[in-house]
């Protein structure tokens, strides 16, 4: 064997092995998904129908979007505790407004909450925990007066569309891929998505290297409150209704720091991908499933849950302890 090809061999594995690292926290998320979703399918009487199948991608899809919607603010350092309320206030809105301009308007309006987090946040200079906590109160107040009880009207159309299969492959699959593909993908190619990810590792460093912080910071919080809505638009055509329920809001923005972390996103920013939260928020729905299939009372779920999550933290934080520059997270 040549020297050039030696070099050229371990050159390639230590390629790989960067990989595997770099995504080590999607494989595991993606390992235990599977492991926990085909223990699921081997204790269902009936096994893995196809109207199973759209039930847990609905249930799993709605979280996911909502995960999806959490991940990039923590890139950059953050964290949103609005994500579960824009989510109700866009069902309420798309259960409110029946016509050709609800789709629109219910995305057009978490752009503005969005866009609201992202401006008190850079130029206020407040901790985005204590921001997005207020603005959420705001956000369900909106929700609450649209829908004081549940109820309203859906476009039927729609919600047909997003909860049918198409060549057995279900609707909501195909949303989250067309998310993945259309927004994720090109945010994190983008300058912003690279300067999101700069942000979390270190603000300082990402300043002093020319990265626009407020534009990237910005851009975070409008993209969790449009994927949050479209995660509400999800729950609108699911449920044909709208409903504001602060238990609701509060549920979703909880699981979904636990979808983002069991994916393998860091608390602490600057490392983590959206697809990891997608995974994270499928394994935290079939723990509820797993419970029925095995006949264990459904109210002990947020103990499992609970378990699962401070198991994940703990991974995560053993790993940050191991190390003493944060510059080992990417090498």
């Amino acid at each position: 064997m040549s020297v050039a090809s030696a070099v050229n061999g371990r050159r390639s594995r230590e390629a790989w092995g960067h990989w595997l690292a770099a995504q080590r926290g999607i494989l595991i998320a993606i390992a235990i998904f599977a492991a926990m979703f085909a223990t699921y399918g081997w204790k269902q009487e009936v096994g893995l129908t196809a109207s199973i199948i759209n039930t847990a991608s609905n249930k799993g899809a709605l979280l996911a979007l909502v995960a999806m919607a959490q991940t990039i603010p923590v890139l950059t350092g953050g964290l949103d505790l609005s994500v579960g309320m824009i989510f109700v206030l866009s069902n309420c809105l798309a259960a409110t407004i029946v016509n050709g301009s609800f789709l629109m308007t219910a995305l057009g309006v978490s752009i503005i909450c969005g866009t609201i987090n992202g401006l008190i946040v850079v130029y206020g200079r407040l901790q985005p925990i204590i921001v997005t906590l207020a603005t959420g109160a705001v956000y369900f107040g909106f929700a609450l007066a649209l829908r004081p009880e549940p109820g309203g009207s859906v476009n039927f159309e729609f919600a047909d569309i997003m909860t049918r299969s198409f060549f057995k492959v279900p609707s909501s699959v195909i949303l989250m891929l067309a998310v993945v593909f259309l927004i994720w993908i090109p945010y994190r190619r983008s300058v912003l998505g690279r300067g999101a990810y700069a942000i979390g590792s270190s603000e300082q460093a990402a300043y002093m290297s020319g990265v626009p912080i407020a534009r990237a910071k910005v851009l975070a919080y409008v993209l969790a409150g449009l994927l949050s809505s479209i995660a509400g638009l999800l729950l609108t055509a699911i449920t044909y209704s709208g409903a504001a329920k602060a238990a609701l809001g509060a549920d979703y923005t909880l699981n979904s720091i636990g979808a983002v972390v069991i994916g393998g996103t860091s608390l602490f920013g600057g490392s983590g991908s959206a697809i990891g939260s997608i995974f994270g928020a499928f394994v935290m729905r079939t723990v509820g499933d797993l419970l029925i299939v095995f006949d264990i009372n459904p109210v002990l779920q947020p103990l499992f849950v609970g378990i699962v999550l401070l198991i994940a933290v703990s991974l995560g934080s053993l790993r940050l302890l191991r190390i003493k520059n944060r510059l080992d997270l990417y090498r």
